[in-house]
């Protein structure tokens, strides 16, 4: 069993393309109008043919309490794994996003949390080593 495919809702998806792709660095995989919506995909330039990520519409009268519940309490819709999270900190901050936790030391990893600016907190991770052979 393999996971090929998760969601995140969004509050507008052309918003969220744009964030997801120019600013996170994502790639559309797949973009098909369905009505006044779109099934619109991304995945990573890194693992093509690996998990991709739906950008899904929220207008579901559940999806609005549920993302402001996790928001208010801190807590992340999704994870993206990064190579240092330092490093990618600094990129994003330079491009205008806004942290809601800074590069942080957990132990086995160094994570930090985003707000995506489509109505979600975004947790980047950089699990360390266990062995400490570098990665």
């Amino acid at each position: 069993m393999k996971i090929r495919l998760t969601s995140i809702y969004v509050d507008d998806q052309r918003a969220a393309r744009n964030f997801y792709t120019e600013v996170l660095g994502f790639a559309v995989h797949h973009d098909i109008p369905l009505g006044d919506n779109s099934w619109l995909t991304v995945v990573s330039p890194e693992d093509p043919d690996g998990p991709q990520l739906l950008l899904e519409p929220s207008d579901h009268p559940a999806v609005g309490p549920y993302r402001a519940a996790l928001v208010q309490d801190g807590i992340p819709l999704v994870q993206f794994a990064v190579d240092d999270v330092e490093a990618e900190h600094e990129r994003l901050l330079a491009l205008g996003v806004t942290f809601t936790q800074p590069p942080t030391d957990i132990g086995p990893a160094v994570v930090a949390v985003l707000d995506d600016t489509c109505g979600n907190l975004v947790q980047l991770i950089t699990e360390k080593d266990p062995a400490g052979t570098g990665g």
